[in-house]
C-alpha cells in the first residue's frame, strides 16, 4: 500500500494499518472487521466476532477492526462497499472474505477450512509438534504389544493434553490390551464433545465394542472343531474367540469364509463384525486394504 501523494492523516492510516494489521498476518490470520458506529449490523457482529476469534487465539486468529469513518482510505483500497464487511488477510493477502459468515456455527466452519489450508504460527501448532513424536512412540509400543509401556506413555503424554483425542484414543486401545475395558471407556467417556468427534476416538469406541462382544474362548482349538463343521454359530463364536485373542488374521479369515459362504446369515452379522474389526483396526491401515480387497472379492466377484 504505497504512501507517495497521500495526506499525512492518509499516511497515518496506512502505518497504523500495516502495524496493527499487515504486520501480524505474516505469522497470524487476522480477521478484519470494517464497521462504523452507526451501522447497526456491525454492533450485532461485533460480539460474535469477538468471542469467536478469542476462542481461536491458540490457533493463531487475530481480530482487527477498522473504522471506516476514521479510515475511509483504507476502506477505499479494499473497496468496501457495504458494512459490516469481513475479510481474512494472511502474509499480507486477503485470503477470504468472511462477511458472509453471520453465525457462530458458519464463522467457525469458515476459521476451520481456512486453518487447514495455510500455515498459520500458533501456540497449538507449536504444542502439537511437540507432542507428535511422543504419540508416535506410544503408537509404535502399543504395535510391538507392550500395551503396559504403551498406556504408561500415553498417560504421562495425557498430563500435557488431557483432552488431545489420539492420545486419548491410544490410552483406551491400550487399557483394552490390558483387558480393562471399563477404564478404556471412561477414558472416551470423560472427552468434551468436540474432541470426541475425531477419527481416531471412533477407532477407539470400534475397538471397545468388538471387546465388549468379543469373548475370551478358553479352548479355541475345540470351538475350531466344531466350527469346522459348519456351524455358522460356532464360526461366529470362534471369530470372536480369535479376535479376543488377539489374532485378527484369523477373525477376518474365518469372518470371510462365513460371507462368502452365506453372507445374509443372521441379518449379515460375519459381515458386519469384520466391518467393525476395519474400523477398530483403522480404515487408513494396510491390513485393512488387503482384507477389504478379499471382501470386495467375496461380494462381486
Amino acid at each position: 500500500m504505497a504512501t507517495l501523494g497521500l495526506s499525512p492523516a492518509e499516511k497515518e492510516a496506512v502505518d497504523a494499518f500495516r502495524r496493527d494489521v499487515v504486520e501480524p498476518s505474516m505469522t497470524s490470520l487476522v480477521v478484519i472487521d470494517f464497521w462504523a458506529e452507526w451501522c447497526g449490523p456491525c454492533k450485532a457482529l461485533t460480539p460474535l466476532l469477538e468471542k469467536v476469534t478469542a476462542d481461536y487465539a491458540a490457533k493463531g486468529v487475530t481480530l482487527a477492526k477498522v473504522d471506516v469513518d476514521a479510515n475511509q482510505f483504507i476502506a477505499a483500497q479494499f473497496q468496501v462497499r457495504s458494512i459490516p464487511t469481513v475479510y481474512a488477510m494472511f502474509q499480507g493477502q486477503l485470503v477470504a472474505d468472511l462477511s458472509t459468515a453471520r453465525t457462530e456455527s458458519q464463522l467457525r466452519t469458515m476459521l476451520d477450512q481456512i486453518l487447514r489450508q495455510l500455515p498459520v504460527e500458533s501456540e497449538e501448532a507449536a504444542a502439537e509438534a511437540k507432542l507428535e513424536p511422543l504419540i508416535a512412540m506410544g503408537e509404535q509400543v502399543l504395535a510391538e504389544g507392550d500395551a503396559e509401556r504403551a498406556l504408561s506413555v500415553f498417560e504421562q503424554i495425557a498430563e500435557m493434553a488431557p483432552e488431545h483425542p489420539q492420545i486419548a484414543a491410544g490410552r483406551a486401545r491400550a487399557l483394552l490390551a490390558l483387558g480393562r475395558a471399563d477404564e478404556a471407556e471412561a477414558v472416551l467417556v470423560a472427552l468434551p464433545e468436540e474432541a470426541a468427534k475425531g477419527p481416531e476416538i471412533e477407532q477407539a469406541r470400534a475397538a471397545l465394542a468388538l471387546a465388549r462382544e468379543a469373548t475370551p474362548v478358553e479352548d479355541l482349538s475345540e470351538l475350531a472343531a466344531k466350527a469346522a463343521t459348519g456351524d455358522m454359530d460356532a464360526r461366529y463364536e470362534l471369530a470372536g474367540g480369535q479376535m479376543a485373542a488377539g489374532d485378527r488374521d484369523a477373525a477376518a479369515q474365518t469372518l470371510l469364509a462365513m460371507i462368502a459362504e452365506d453372507r445374509e446369515w443372521n441379518e449379515g452379522a460375519a459381515r458386519a463384525r469384520l466391518l467393525k474389526l476395519f474400523e477398530a483396526v483403522g480404515l487408513e491401515d494396510p491390513w485393512v486394504s488387503a482384507q477389504r480387497r478379499k471382501l470386495s472379492a467375496i461380494l462381486f466377484g
